[in-house]
């Protein structure tokens, strides 16, 4: 096992059989053979609690568990529509649950995560709903609703998101390029991980006089593709 993956924004819902079952075929594929397996956010298309215990995310937690137990490491870091995923979830999947951004050491080189939408900071009206959404009250109240009363919750969440998306300007779906910077700089790397923007990329830039690097992860919708690093130092989007 020389290699490891990220993925995120597969979106996974019951709707989707098709969708659904490359992914179980990707954990197959690479259980056992992959050392480490992130999924940086959005893994569903929405995520109502962890006591939401359809046969539907069963089946996806049954996966991820076989995944875990064939000796490859899994880690999971929450995106803006799974937020509520939690520690039981984590525990019955096998998978660790990372805080957003989190930094971790690969072959020896440091990399900074995260989902992607706290850089996307023009986009004011998502901006004020991810603050709710990771306040740990908030999360709370939500959760004590009953599961009906948060699918008709999610429902209307989901719906009111497609409509700011089809309506509001290009730029505003896409990060504030000046905040990745920043972030580096806050964290001393050179290096970025994240999802969110379904614009896949890698890209280097010039920073403080030396090479630095932006990996934006593709999301699931139309093709699927996972990013796989490897002892070399490698990066390459691959089919999964």
């Amino acid at each position: 096992m020389s290699y490891t993956l990220f993925i995120s924004d597969l979106h996974l819902e019951e709707e989707n059989p098709k969708l659904t079952t490359v992914f179980l075929d990707f954990l197959k594929n690479h259980a056992g053979k992959t050392e480490s397996l992130y999924i940086l956010g959005d893994l569903f298309e929405v995520w109502i609690g962890d006591d939401d215990d359809t046969p539907f995310n069963q089946l996806i937690i049954s996966a991820l568990r076989a995944f875990s137990k064939s000796g490859s490491r899994l880690y999971f870091l929450p995106g803006n529509r799974d937020f509520l995923i939690g520690k039981k979830f984590c525990k019955r999947a096998g998978c660790k649950l990372l805080s957003d951004p989190s930094m971790i050491e690969l072959y020896g080189k440091p990399i900074l995560l995260t989902h992607g939408d706290s850089l996307c900071t023009q986009d004011k009206k998502h901006m004020a709903f991810r603050k709710k959404t990771r306040n740990f009250f908030f999360k709370k109240f939500i959760l004590f609703k009953s599961l009906k009363k948060r699918r008709e919750l999610a429902k209307r969440i989901r719906q009111i998101s497609k409509n700011h998306t089809q309506k509001s300007q290009d730029y505003l779906m896409d990060v504030t390029f000046s905040e990745i910077p920043v972030l580096l700089d806050k964290y001393h790397l050179a290096t970025l991980i994240h999802g969110h923007t379904h614009r896949p990329s890698i890209e280097y830039f010039r920073h403080h006089s030396q090479w630095a690097c932006r990996i934006v992860l593709s999301d699931w919708d139309k093709e699927a593709h996972a990013l796989r690093y490897d002892r070399s130092n490698k990066y390459l989007m691959e089919f999964p």
